[in-house]
């Protein structure tokens, strides 16, 4: 019964806590992206091109294995393509913190012609939140996130805020 009972909570404040994060997006976004799930991108056979559209300094502190920094405020559509396959239809996820600068940028890649661009639900804070690795500019591990700034630090859960 006590598992039951723990189970229900987990999934319970999980659900909550995507709800509230869906009315967040929904009210930054215009869902012009699909989204992909922490989960899904997780996957071992997902083999994605992973762009960060945080700024440098975010990027620096932790991003996810394998990505690209491209930033937001200065972001270069020409310089991006430059460092993507010919294949327009090469599976591309963009992040950020949480969902809302990728938007942008994703879309910007739709409008290049990219075919298979995905958009990271929740960002580095819900793949930091589920337990996911994130590493620093040596490579290695770490729990450090760039939250953005103070307001937004509130949708990391786990892992070492860094403003």
């Amino acid at each position: 019964m006590k598992k039951i009972l723990i189970l229900f909570l987990v999934v319970s404040s999980t659900t909550f806590g995507q709800k509230k994060l869906d009315k967040l997006l929904d009210k930054w976004n215009t869902r012009n992206v699909p989204y992909i799930s922490v989960e899904t991108l997780a996957m071992p056979k997902t083999d994605a091109i992973l762009l960060d559209a945080r700024e440098e300094n975010e990027f620096n502190i932790s991003h996810l294995e394998n990505a690209i920094c491209v930033g937001y405020d200065n972001f270069k559509i020409k310089e991006t393509i430059a460092k993507l396959p010919k294949d327009k239809n090469a599976k591309i996820v963009v992040y950020c913190s949480l969902g809302i600068r990728s938007e942008t940028v994703a879309h910007k890649l739709i409008k290049e012609g990219y075919t298979n661009v995905y958009n990271l639900y929740g960002g580095i804070f819900e793949w930091k939140n589920a337990d996911f690795k994130v590493i620093d500019t040596l490579g290695k591990s770490t729990e450090k996130v760039h939250t953005f700034n103070k307001s937004w630090s509130k949708w990391l859960k786990k892992g070492e805020k860094v403003y």
